[in-house]
């Protein structure tokens, strides 16, 4: 078809005309998606065959602003009046993306823009979720793989959890296992709670459950287990994914799932996550290429409810990483920084299952990192039976927050001039007899002593917010 018969204002005819060496490139090399070989896929019911060409395949720079909004906006009678049997539909849009980015002009002076992408009527109607519009474009011979801006429709589909854009884009034949200009299948941009129904689709179409990126060489199951999304796990591993997969970090799922950053809200999400993985056989103790193991991870990234399962399947607790840190060195590196996520309960947890415990000489510079936190000096102080308190601890302490724990920091201080009580001491003597004689004792060993439970909690450390 002759730009002369395109069925669009003027200002687009003369674009087209002037651009018409752009289009070329475009035509074969602009950032075209790569594919895995596609699995057999069920024929589309809507006469458009697998692999088929059709009309108006070649590409079109589209700047018509009345096209780009009737697709923006999902506006089905204005799509269907510009886009007839007579005009082609393989257009190539230039959109703003969402993130802002440095850019130099002309004369050399850089300024802050956002970022400009290429993008297709398909991938616009279908990333929105405009099903009846994406539908239409379809119809009319829409190609389900042209993919200018890197990702094919059918990932951008995913990436915004839009499940029936996903569902018609497949049934009109799109590759699930078409891979990305980053190296990312579909199914690896299910990464969102809502996209759960789009993985599912993908694997009933025969979408790769162990296809690994080629850079990072992750799987579909590392990128679910680091988000936290329990039912996209659990889904993955019910298809076949490989539970130890490592990547090129030498991460497994696991290590992936304790190794990311997360809010106080998502900790029970990313526990599911790796009690999901640990009960269908991960590695617990399994090392990446710095010889962190998931406790490690964990501890750095304060997770109170995955660090207690870790420690209970049997997680080393003193092993050291390539940096010579233990899970206690990184939890108290962590403690001022994330508050919120409880890391008194990891540093308790970590020393009723056998932690070497901190150096007595090293617990003022430990007071500099955690006064923040007055419990995890609680449950540290309650693992000696005597240590030398001098005027620097004082000091080191701001006075703000000693007037906000108020009670805490007076006990602590007056250490110096007094013992401990005889029941801490008698405390410390039980867990010294405990750590000489059942070496391997863990705080479930000690729940099935015929003891009262409130002597267990007293043993383990149970928080009261003052020292005796």
């Amino acid at each position: 078809m002759s730009a002369s018969t395109f069925a669009f204002s003027s200002s687009t005819l003369r674009s087209l005309r002037l651009e018409e060496e752009l289009l070329e490139r475009h035509k074969y090399s602009r950032q075209r998606s790569r594919a895995l070989p596609r699995p057999a896929v069920p024929a589309p019911g809507t006469g458009v065959r697998v692999g088929q060409r059709t009309r108006h395949m070649d590409p079109q720079v589209c700047k018509d602003l009345l096209v780009q909004n009737a697709l923006f906006s999902g506006d089905l009678e204005m799509v269907r009046h510009f886009f007839t049997e007579d005009t082609p539909v393989n257009l190539i849009i230039e959109a703003r993306g969402d993130e802002l980015k440095w850019t130099s002009g002309k004369l050399g002076v850089w300024s802050l823009t956002y970022d400009q992408m290429l993008t297709t009527p398909v991938h616009i109607t279908a990333s929105r979720g405009y099903t009846d519009c994406l539908k239409h474009l379809l119809m009319r011979g829409a190609n389900v793989e042209f993919a200018p801006g890197g990702l094919t429709p059918l990932q951008e589909a995913c990436e915004n959890a839009c499940t029936e854009s996903v569902r018609l884009l497949l049934s009109f034949g799109a590759n699930p296992n078409a891979v990305s200009e980053d190296g990312y299948s579909s199914l690896q941009y299910c990464k969102t709670p809502d996209s759960i129904n789009c993985a599912k689709l993908l694997l009933q179409y025969g979408a790769s459950v162990n296809y690994q990126s080629e850079e990072e060489d992750d799987t579909p199951l590392h990128v679910a287990a680091r988000h936290g999304l329990e039912e996209h796990v659990r889904l993955l591993l019910r298809y076949g994914a490989k539970v130890d997969k490592k990547n090129a970090e030498e991460q497994t799922p696991l290590n992936a799932s304790c190794s990311h950053p997360h809010r106080p809200e998502d900790i029970d999400h990313y526990y599911k996550v790796c009690k999901e993985l640990i009960e269908n056989h991960a590695d617990i103790n399994t090392k990446d290429r710095d010889c962190q193991r998931p406790l490690h991870m964990a501890c750095k990234n304060v997770n109170p409810r995955v660090v207690e399962l870790l420690l209970e399947q049997g997680s080393s607790v003193n092993i050291m990483c390539y940096n010579g840190s233990t899970a206690m060195h990184n939890i108290l590196h962590s403690v001022a920084y994330k508050l919120e996520h409880r890391p008194e309960s990891i540093v308790r947890a970590l020393l009723n299952y056998g932690a070497i415990r901190v150096w007595p000489g090293s617990l003022m510079k430990v007071l500099t990192y955690c006064f923040s936190s007055p419990r995890t000096i609680e449950a540290l102080m309650n693992t000696y039976d005597r240590v030398q308190i001098t005027e620097d601890w004082l000091e080191a302490v701001p006075p703000e927050l000693q007037q906000r724990h108020q009670p805490f920091f007076e006990s602590l201080f007056c250490l110096a001039q007094k013992p401990r009580s005889l029941q801490h001491l008698a405390r410390c003597a039980v867990r010294l007899h405990i750590e000489r004689w059942l070496p391997k004792a863990t705080p479930q060993v000690l729940l099935k002593l015929p003891l009262p439970s409130s002597l267990i909690d007293f043993l383990m450390l149970r928080f009261e917010d003052v020292l005796y």
